[in-house]
């Protein structure tokens, strides 16, 4: 992936030329346009999760995307789910959906780096996901699923990680995990 200043700089292009260039390219299918000022490869896909760090900043992979990762949910998501400390935003890249929520800037922390067959991505830490998820639950925003299996977590984590919304509403339902 590589924004219209990544290929300004290292072909030492005027940015009119370059603009006119990855147009063209991206009419002809040589490179797909992720979205204004972002385009990759069409022959060398970046992984979901790479684009999903990349589409907005900062970002890092929680909620569900994260939870079915972990297993804590057994079922496969539609749409790569992220946090993010910017208004919450959508995208769609090749039919695939990308939704970014906001969460508070001192609760933006419990995730890192994640390496996996060659490709490298922010991922939330599967407690962070758990409770990432859970806000939005006490906010009304989305609702508790049955099947998630906390049982592996660390509680004391899931509880750290819940002091940071700062919402009597979240630890409750952090109490009653299993």
């Amino acid at each position: 992936m590589f924004s219209i200043e990544d290929f300004k700089r290292v072909f030492d292009l005027p940015k009119y030329k370059v603009k006119y260039f990855l147009e063209k390219e991206s009419d002809g299918g040589v490179l797909l346009r992720l979205k204004r000022g972002l385009y990759c490869l069409t022959t060398d896909m970046p992984a979901e999760e790479e684009i999903a760090n990349r589409l907005y900043k900062p970002s890092y992979i929680s909620f569900e995307y994260a939870l079915s990762n972990y297993s804590i949910l057994p079922e496969m998501t539609y749409s790569v789910s992220c946090a993010t400390t910017k208004s919450t935003r959508n995208f769609e890249v090749q039919g695939k959906n990308f939704v970014y929520y906001k969460i508070k800037r001192r609760a933006y922390t419990g995730y890192g780096l994640v390496n996996r067959q060659g490709k490298s991505f922010l991922m939330a830490e599967a407690e962070k996901a758990v409770v990432d998820y859970l806000y939005f639950v006490a906010l009304g925003k989305k609702s508790v699923n049955e099947r998630l299996n906390t049982t592996s977590l660390d509680k004391g984590k899931l509880l750290d990680y819940g002091r940071l919304f700062q919402r009597d509403k979240l630890m409750d339902l952090i109490s009653e995990l299993k």
